[in-house]
């Protein structure tokens, strides 16, 4: 197939020279995709790459899945930090003669996504279905190791979602006959972009080669067994209720039980079941497709989901705390604001009680630690034994001390060395984005 490929990019060059040399555009056609611009670079996008064969068909498929910023090919996985596709084609050359013991690169699509807006299960999920990962040594027709199935990550949770994507999808496949798949999982290693004319390919050749096909098995968690009956509504909050999704056997339960629902203080209501469906007469958004999945539910509808669980608790309370904390209290909680002095609540509470994170409900401070500073902020001299983490912050010109919660990682307020005995210290913090708990009255 590599000679099918030379003429069809032989043709494709010739068609794009001739166009620009007579400055010619058919009437009706559509005009060119951009190319050759800088990717884009926010904060928000991770990227994260995948290898399905020939990378003009891949580029097309994973460029349609909704939530999906950018895509690009290149090649990744080799060992030499600079190739191009000639090198590429000579590198496996050389090792097919045996005349070479290097690691070839990969041809790969670069994704570019928004987490918040794209679940990477559902990603991950179109990269399995549309390829058979089951092949050894190339994808259909293309054959050779520069065709290889891979995935290549940028971070820890990718790289356990993608690991847990496998474990699905190997159950699914052997259920329909199929073998052992070959995906080799590894972090991103000397990824190049291709030339000009491999990138948006089919877009500028709509009737191009496209040497690209999946197995017909369908990616999902699937249920094993009787099926498990759905929980019923009627015993669970209408108004927000959160629904831990679980399996047997899954090690990824079992970590965020013992990292998080064991210690669960929240004021969101959770519930965990090993059914796949949403309790009796509530609705889920799609199917799920692996766990642990964290549903979201307000008023019988799933709101957002969390798919997967990499050890990561803070991520996990972070999410949660997207839904539960009102815009001002996001930008102080995960922006590091701050509220103007006088503005926040608790400045004139007195009564015995706990101050929490409004998130996770776990204990920061004790009523009988809080002192009148006259700053404008809640202040106290002494926090619950772990409860907060310190960070250097030298924004604005300052050197301070910022203060965040252990638990859920949000912007508390910061700490000063000009406190009341016995500890001298002053916790400066934002009360917008604490809870107090009053203790219970005797009768």
């Amino acid at each position: 197939m590599h000679a099918d490929r030379r003429i069809a990019l032989l043709l494709a060059l010739l068609l794009t020279a001739t166009a620009v040399f007579l400055g010619w555009r058919a009437v009706g056609a559509s005009p060119m995709p951009p190319t050759g611009a800088k990717p884009v670079s926010t904060r928000q996008l991770q990227d994260i790459y995948f290898g399905m064969g020939c990378f003009w068909g891949a580029e097309k498929r994973l460029r349609a899945v909704p939530g999906v910023a950018e895509v690009e090919v290149g090649y990744a996985g080799g060992d030499a930090p600079k190739v191009g596709y000639e090198d590429v084609l000579r590198e496996e050359k050389l090792l097919r003669a045996g005349r070479s013991q290097a690691r070839n690169h990969a041809e790969v699509v670069r994704v570019r996504y928004d987490p918040k807006q794209l679940d990477l299960m559902a990603l991950l999920g179109t990269f399995w279905e549309n390829h058979d990962p089951t092949q050894v040594g190339g994808q259909g027709n293309d054959l050779g190791s520069n065709y290889r199935s891979a995935i290549y990550f940028t971070s820890a949770t990718q790289r356990t979602l993608a690991e847990q994507s496998r474990t699905i999808y190997q159950a699914n496949l052997a259920k329909a006959g199929y073998g052992t798949i070959t995906t080799e999982i590894l972090p991103v290693r000397h990824y190049n972009r291709a030339e000009e004319s491999h990138q948006d390919y089919l877009l500028k050749n709509p009737d191009g080669y496209c040497g690209l096909g999946g197995t017909g098995v369908a990616f999902g968690k699937g249920a094993s067994g009787p099926a498990i009956p759905a929980l019923e509504s009627g015993q669970l909050n209408l108004a927000r209720q959160l629904v831990v999704y679980e399996a047997e056997d899954c090690a990824y339960c079992a970590r965020f039980e013992a990292d998080v629902l064991n210690h669960w203080a929240s004021p969101v209501a959770f519930v965990k079941t090993r059914s796949q469906q949403a309790p009796s007469g509530w609705q889920l958004a799609k199917p799920l497709v692996a766990t642990p999945t964290l549903v979201l539910f307000e008023s019988g509808r799933e709101v957002s989901r969390f798919t997967g669980y990499a050890g990561d608790a803070q991520k996990f309370w972070q999410w949660l705390g997207f839904h539960l904390l009102t815009p001002e209290q996001q930008k102080i909680a995960f922006d590091s604001g701050t509220e103007l002095p006088g503005t926040g609540p608790y400045l004139d509470e007195h009564r015995p009680g706990t101050y929490v994170d409004p998130i996770s409900g776990v204990a920061l401070f004790r009523s009988d630690a809080k002192f009148d500073s006259g700053c404008g902020w809640p202040s106290f001299f002494e926090p619950k034994p772990g409860a907060l983490q310190f960070i250097e912050d030298n924004s604005h010109g300052m050197h301070r001390i910022e203060v965040r919660s252990t638990s859920s990682g949000i912007h508390l307020g910061h700490v000063f060395d000009d406190g009341p005995p016995p500890t001298g210290k002053r916790y400066c913090i934002n009360g917008k984005v604490l809870k107090f708990i009053p203790d219970a009255t005797k009768t």
